[in-house]
């Protein structure tokens, strides 16, 4: 089982950047994909970005050429890079793994999640 722990979050202004931190217990880490998922108030949970142990990354429309996934197995921390940030790109963000090679958007499909950090990004 791996624990995940996310960090970065914080207030930006319109046009800044974040980068967001997602931390992971367990030795096989490197083994697993690792999604970045965002809540909106009010709005349900929606995929961001998710990298693969081995493979190609794959991102929401919505932040193609903006975000930024990677992965540092020998930390065991995966980040999201984000530039050019919006002001609808304020939620909470998520981290979220799972075992299997492929990157799916849906967050059923990750069994294992962080408690979230609040990016807010002021206009």
């Amino acid at each position: 089982q791996v624990q995940l722990a996310e960090s970065g979050g914080g207030l930006v202004q319109a046009g800044g950047s974040l980068r967001l931190s997602c931390a992971a217990s367990g030795r096989t880490f490197s083994t697993y994909t690792v999604g970045w998922f965002r809540q909106a108030p009010g709005k349900e949970r929606e995929f961001v970005a998710a990298i693969p142990w081995s493979g190609n990354t794959r991102y929401a429309d919505s932040v193609k050429g903006r975000f930024t996934i990677s992965r540092d197995n020998a930390k065991n921390t995966v980040y999201l890079q984000m530039n050019s940030l919006k002001p609808e790109d304020t939620a909470v963000y998520y981290c979220a793994s799972r075992r299997l090679l492929t990157t799916p958007s849906a967050e059923s499909e990750y069994p294992y999640w962080g408690q979230g950090t609040q990016v807010t990004v002021s206009s």
